[in-house]
């Protein structure tokens, strides 16, 4: 395994970085992106007593884990209270979906950009749909919740207007989210996770200091968790920034009196392929059904047997039972494969396909079926590696919350962890990026 060297940039990359052409435009704009998706967190949804809501949000570990990734939204009550959710969900739902439907196979893989588009539509159209069932839901568990909707509301106009509310603010954050993938720096959906992550931050903080303010036990649990934070997060960047590389023997050509090639060259893959998306996928997959269970729970069942039934699988699907984290890094391991399997640059038959073609070839294998197969074997291992790394470093700090009973900072705990530090290095990564091809680009001119 290789890993890639950082360094921290200096004051001649910063000035560069801002004098770059287009990334200046590239960063005011994701600010003001951000910065009208953080408005937008703070405008409340009419006819609501979001007081009573946020209370209960604090005290429910499934709410308050949405809402932190709503970025406050949730608890509020606000326009953007369904946030990133439904998009990130309906994502998951269309490239699972793509696997196995041909038609949406072929569009994903052979008709290029045009597919991609069409795929991205359909995302767009289920986004919607989702986010009217969402709202719907989250409605009905309002209307139930003595105190939550103010008197002297229309019921069926509060119903109709709120839920048209909550979808067009779900839509909004999409459009949000689309344009700073599009236009800015870094991918929007995890951008507007990361801020929300960030926002929930000093509440945490707050709440751990009032806790160990006067216990010195508690005092060096808080040390020894926030070490395993720390290690945790140099853990991230070793997997994010680890790759696996796989030497490329180039063959010599002559043109005229001039040899070209003949050098090696390495393929890299990635110990992490998926980054910070299998993380983000497995929380929608195990939110989705246990937010759904929590807030059906609240109904008044005549049926004790399914009453039970929905009381025992909230139970498992609760962030915190031992069946959650169970289920948890199963899916981890599960998307990290997930992903590694539909990455254009990670096909082992199309690399192998192309390395025939230009005369390429790895030392010791031969080309074409053996090398497909040379190729599927590292990718395989090394996909293993790095999804059971993720997995196990996204258990981690969680456990140790409750080895140290702090659990007031499990809500930033590993996965947060991973998020924000996964988006941070992509940031970095894509800067990075734009620098080199400007920087390349000048040498062309020169």
């Amino acid at each position: 395994m290789a890993q890639q060297g950082m360094r921290m940039p200096t004051t001649n990359d910063l000035m560069s970085m801002w004098n770059a052409s287009g990334l200046k435009e590239k960063i005011l704009f994701t600010f003001l992106m951000i910065a009208a998706f953080r408005f937008g967190v703070q405008l409340p949804l009419f006819g609501i007593n979001n007081q009573i809501f946020s209370n209960i949000a604090q005290g429910n570990n499934i709410i308050g884990f949405l809402d932190l990734f709503s970025g406050g939204a949730l608890g509020k009550v606000s326009i953007f209270a369904l946030g990133i959710g439904p998009y990130i969900t309906s994502s998951i739902i269309i490239q699972l979906v793509s696997v196995v439907i041909p038609s949406l196979e072929k569009l994903q893989k052979e008709e290029g950009e045009a597919g991609r588009r069409k795929l991205s539509q359909y995302t767009r159209v289920f986004t919607v749909v989702l986010a009217v069932f969402q709202s719907l839901i989250f409605m009905l568990y309002l209307h139930h919740l003595p105190g939550a909707v103010l008197p002297n509301v229309n019921p069926l106009m509060f119903f109709i207007s709120s839920i048209v509310v909550l979808t067009s603010g779900s839509v909004l954050v999409m459009w949000i989210s689309e344009l700073i993938t599009e236009k800015g720096i870094g991918n929007g959906g995890s951008l507007i996770i990361f801020i929300g992550i960030l926002s929930g931050i000093p509440i945490y903080a707050s709440r751990t200091a009032q806790i160990v303010a006067n216990n010195p036990m508690m005092q060096m649990g808080l040390a020894v968790l926030l070490l395993i934070f720390f290690a945790a997060m140099i853990f991230i960047v070793i997997m994010q920034e680890a790759v696996r590389k796989v030497i490329i023997v180039n063959p010599k050509r002559q043109v005229g009196n001039k040899v070209y090639g003949g050098m090696n060259s390495f393929i890299p893959f990635k110990l992490n392929p998926g980054g910070v998306m299998p993380i983000i996928f497995a929380i929608a997959i195990l939110l989705f059904p246990s937010t759904v269970l929590s807030l059906v729970g609240q109904a008044n069942f005549r049926s004790e047997a399914v009453k039970s039934v929905v009381v025992h699988l909230n139970q498992i699907l609760n962030p915190g039972d031992i069946t959650y984290y169970i289920l948890y890094f199963l899916l981890i391991v599960a998307l990290t494969f997930f992903y590694a399997s539909i990455m254009p640059n990670m096909q082992p038959k199309d690399i192998a396909d192309n390395l025939k073609k230009y005369g390429s070839s790895i030392p010791g294998i031969k080309p074409g079926k053996p090398t497909a197969e040379a190729l599927d074997t590292i990718l395989t291992r090394t996909t293993f590696i790095g999804a059971m790394g993720l997995g196990i470093i996204a258990l981690v700090p969680s456990l140790a919350s409750y080895i140290t009973n702090i659990k007031t900072l499990q809500g930033i705990g590993a996965t947060s962890l991973i998020i924000m530090v996964g988006v941070a290095l992509d940031l970095i990564n894509q800067v990075k990026t734009h620098l080199l091809a400007r920087n390349y680009e000048s040498f062309l001119k020169e």
